[in-house]
């Protein structure tokens, strides 16, 4: 069996919340979640269980794509060093980068 990716797990987290609230029970939102999404019974228990623990519905996180750049080498390897340092991954941190530079120029008054 495959794992569901982050944008499929936070749709079976959201709707499991949103069950939570309609639902009288944990049985029922985790039938109702088990029939929508077609998961076993246990594993509907599961998003159950910590959509009673969610009070908000979650983001549903972007889709990525692959974009390919030359820099060099030293870069390379910080990004790496730090991205092993952090216990993030590479593309999360070159993402987080880009966002914060991207912004920053924005409030400069830049477009």
């Amino acid at each position: 069996m495959t794992r569901s990716s982050d944008s499929e797990r936070v749709r079976r987290l959201n709707a499991a919340i949103e069950y939570v609230r309609k639902c009288g029970t944990p049985a029922e939102a985790a039938a109702a979640l088990s029939n929508k999404y077609g998961l076993s019974r246990r594993q509907a228990y599961r998003y159950v269980r910590e959509a009673q623990h969610t009070r908000h519905l979650l983001p549903e996180p972007e889709s990525k794509i692959v974009f390919t750049v030359k820099i060099p080498e030293r870069l390379v390897q910080e990004i790496r060093l730090f991205a092993t340092s952090s216990g993030k991954s590479i593309s999360d941190v070159v993402t987080q980068a880009l966002d914060t530079f991207l912004r920053r120029g924005k409030r400069r008054g830049r477009t």
